[in-house]
């Protein structure tokens, strides 16, 4: 074994016990920030050591592409905004799967017409990381461009589409079966028909999937794009991929799993019962389409109410994450502290449109992680709450989904707003959420409505406190 192969294991493993140690310290809040620094620096000694064990004419692309790679990332960490990171997440995402599928292509004509075309293990890893690679790909794409609204976040869906969902699934299955089973050049033409119809399978999997699963879908990808990768190792004899897609398609199993629990819904479910539309499209104010008995109010009563509470509990959602009001809350949270006014903040697990999104949001406004409540901590909480600021939080406030059967999100977990004394809602209009679905809450007796943009509204209720 050579020098230049033990010094590049040697930095493989290294980068491993950065991703493994980077992922655990993810786990809290507290320590995230260092899982994700160890996790950067594990990738950056990967990348280093990659370009190490190719050096010569080799190494000339990996590094053109590590720098052309690097640029793109930084300028768009720099420039996206945190509402647009589930975006951000799904497309990387999508480059993930993207790249395992051309790697396996690259190796699938390597190898034509060489002894290690025979090995099966080999023809295997080729295709199986070449299909979930492409179904990644132009899934993730597909979430991509809903989560953008680039076109409708409603579940796309035609007469028969099961029907043709099954014969692309059943024709990628038997061209895998065929390139396994046959090798040799007259299956090069194959290798492409494959990566077009598991493309296709990809973009047909997630189009009938509503906006109100994306968090849930991105987490199954995610998930694929590891599988796919560490597929990829095996074929290129890596195992720093094998481990590290491993990780990656683990934990995005394990995430998918417990959302679907918070969610309290069957995998097949999300994936096949066509649910989570764009959100309606009811006017402002209350006026037709939707609830019709709501209360208004103005920033002025709301401060008053909150300024003489004892306890306050404020539930965020995508409302503010779209109004950028992280800041302006953490103000008004301030401003009550000083009265002597208790703040917590309660934080269901799918708000937002990706896991994590309001803790991410919360902790950018330096928001201290122990005011951060789980929905199981907050929920008890509530009915000894004054006041339960709501803010552009839909879906995961609706009590139909405690006792209206025929709710589409009838069972799932939500948080227990209606039974603090007062419920505030901060909402542009009574637009339904992403859902699509009415939400009752807003017609309570204790609840009323303060219309607005998040941020505009909550800056107001800063100065009112302020001024008391």
């Amino acid at each position: 074994m050579s020098v230049l192969t033990i010094v590049g294991a040697v930095g493989d493993l290294v980068a491993i016990a950065c991703f493994i140690q980077g992922l655990i310290l993810l786990n809290a809040p507290a320590t995230a920030r260092a899982g994700n620094r160890l996790a950067m620096a594990g990738m950056a000694i990967a990348l280093i050591f990659a370009a190490w064990q190719t050096l010569g004419a080799a190494a000339v692309p990996i590094v053109v592409g590590i720098v052309v790679g690097g640029a793109i990332g930084v300028v768009a960490a720099m420039r996206v905004k945190m509402t647009a990171m589930p975006q951000m997440v799904a497309l990387y995402n999508g480059a993930g799967g993207g790249a395992a599928a051309l790697v396996s292509t690259v190796e699938f004509y390597h190898i034509l017409g060489t002894a290690a075309e025979g090995d099966p293990v080999v023809r295997v890893s080729l295709v199986l990381s070449a299909i979930i690679g492409c179904i990644s790909f132009t899934g993730s794409i597909i979430a991509f461009l809903k989560l953008q609204e680039l076109m409708t976040g409603r579940p796309i869906t035609y007469p028969g589409q099961q029907v043709v969902n099954a014969i692309v699934a059943l024709a990628v299955a038997g061209l895998a079966v065929w390139l396994v089973a046959l090798a040799g050049a007259e299956t090069w033409w194959c290798f492409p028909l494959l990566l077009v119809l598991a493309c296709a399978l990809g973009s047909l999997f997630v189009l009938p999937i509503g906006g109100a699963d994306m968090p849930v879908v991105i987490s199954l990808l995610n998930s694929f794009t590891g599988l796919a990768v560490a597929i990829t190792g095996f074929e290129i004899g890596s195992s720093l991929l094998i481990i590290c897609g491993a990780l990656v398609g683990a934990s995005g199993t394990l995430l998918t799993v417990l959302m679907g629990r918070a969610m309290n819904r069957p995998l097949t479910n999300v994936l096949f019962g066509a649910f989570g539309s764009g959100g309606g499209s009811e006017p402002a104010g209350g006026a037709g389409g939707g609830p019709q008995n709501v209360k208004s109010t103005t920033a002025d009563d709301v401060a008053i109410m909150l300024a003489y509470a004892q306890k306050v509990m404020i539930v965020p959602g995508y409302g503010m994450a779209v109004a950028q009001a992280q800041h302006s809350v953490k103000a008004l949270a301030d401003q009550l502290e000083k009265r002597g006014v208790k703040v917590s903040y309660a934080i269901h697990p799918v708000a937002g449109r990706m896991p994590g999104h309001m803790n991410v949001l919360l902790a950018e406004a330096n928001v201290p992680y122990p005011a951060l409540l789980d929905m199981e901590d907050a929920n008890p909480e509530f009915p000894t709450t004054d006041v339960a600021l709501v803010i552009g939080a839909n879906d995961v406030t609706n009590p139909a989904a405690r006792n209206v059967t025929s709710s589409p999100i009838y069972g799932m977990p939500i948080l227990d707003v209606d039974k603090a004394g007062n419920v505030i809602v901060l909402k542009r209009s009574m637009r339904s959420g992403f859902a699509g679905i009415e939400n009752p809450l807003y017609e309570m007796d204790n609840t009323s409505m303060l219309f607005g943009d998040a941020k505009a509204s909550v800056d107001e209720l800063t100065a009112a406190v302020k001024a008391l």
